[in-house]
């Protein structure tokens, strides 16, 4: 067995953020300077964290924000960064470019939720939640061929049971200290709080005790900060994870107002 921390990054504000209109896939914008700087914080309180693997949205807001983060990083600034457009932001169809009240109002003329919504040429949440799956088989590929044989010094585990649950303090490093393996990903909203979705429901992660569930399906604020702990299993179909551990969701510790004062 392998097991794995999986640190999931939402990008940096855009002026689109900041004005309230939904950006899909189709508008393609630039961090605002108030995004470079929480880009900047998020990067210097996760400056002491070697990420062994980064993967990135290939649209230009969650690119900038993986490169100032592995800028500010003092053991992975050389890691490759891979663009996979899987992890792109789920598209909004026809309400790209207009307001989000607007896409509640034509989710409400539907009948429907707005985040179960689907406007006309948008991606289901279904659709959003396959490209996930997809890059999870092809993400636990990856880190069992590239640290799951040989002379690795990734935790693994023998038998049946379970790992512990990590310590949470309330630092950086929580989860990660003894898991030398480390993937990054910078993503997007939506496709963060779909795939957390999947991680918790379909998947069954175990949460750490006292994380409420309204918590753990909230909206990711810009550059918050997601952890898990994934243990994975060979079997003939294929890597398979047989464990799932939150460290924490949606984390903005680095966002705190003391903190972006002084980047």
């Amino acid at each position: 067995m392998l097991s794995f921390a999986l640190t999931i990054v939402r990008h940096g504000e855009t002026q689109y953020n900041r004005d309230k209109l939904l950006q899909g896939q189709g508008i393609d914008t630039l961090l605002s300077d108030t995004g470079h700087q929480q880009a900047a914080t998020a990067g210097q309180y996760l400056r002491d964290l070697h990420f062994t693997n980064v993967f990135v949205s290939n649209l230009q807001r969650a690119v900038q924000t993986a490169e100032i983060i592995l800028g500010s990083n003092l053991h992975s600034s050389a890691t490759e960064m891979i663009s996979d457009p899987l992890l792109r932001e789920r598209g909004f169809g026809v309400a790209e470019g207009r307001p989000k009240e607007h896409l509640k109002n034509m989710a409400n003329a539907a009948g429907q939720a707005c985040r179960d919504y689907t406007p006309p040429g948008g991606e289901t949440v279904e659709q959003v939640k396959t490209r996930f799956k997809k890059f999870l088989r092809s993400l636990y590929q990856r880190m069992l061929e590239e640290h799951g044989s040989g002379d690795q010094r990734s935790v693994s585990t023998s038998g049946p049971s379970e790992p512990e649950q990590p310590v949470i303090a309330g630092l950086a490093n929580d989860g990660v200290q003894s898991v030398p393996v480390h993937a990054l990903i910078v993503s997007h909203g939506a496709f963060i709080r779909v795939s957390v979705r999947h991680l918790v429901e379909d998947l069954q992660c175990r949460l750490p005790a006292g994380l409420k569930m309204s918590q753990v399906f909230s909206p990711c604020p810009n550059t918050g900060i997601s952890r898990f702990i994934i243990t994975l299993r060979r079997e003939e179909s294929g890597p398979r994870a047989s464990h799932i551990q939150c460290v924490f969701i949606n984390r903005k510790d680095h966002l705190d107002d003391s903190v972006m004062r002084c980047i």
